[in-house]
């Protein structure tokens, strides 16, 4: 995203894990926190992920219940490709 077009709400959302983690170039991350200046919705939504890390990272994958594990892999499931697709 090296261009000078404004970033779309979805675009933030896309990037915000990649945000978080310090994962973007300098020019996009200016375009993201360009985005979260005059966008509140994005910057909620941007710390509601920022919460969800908070809480969730302390949580060990066999704390989790069966079910759990298994819903939670089939949201994900649902939204990623399969593995060695791009």
């Amino acid at each position: 995203m090296n261009d000078s077009t404004p970033l779309t709400c979805k675009q933030v959302v896309e990037l915000a894990t990649d945000y978080l983690e310090g994962a973007l170039d300098r020019h996009t991350c200016q375009q993201f926190e360009d985005h979260l200046a005059v966008c509140p919705d994005c910057g909620a939504y941007l710390d509601q992920v920022r919460q969800t890390i908070n809480v969730l990272g302390a949580v060990a994958p066999e704390q989790l219940s069966p079910a759990t594990r298994d819903g939670l892999m089939k949201a994900f499931s649902d939204i990623l490709p399969p593995r060695g697709q791009p």
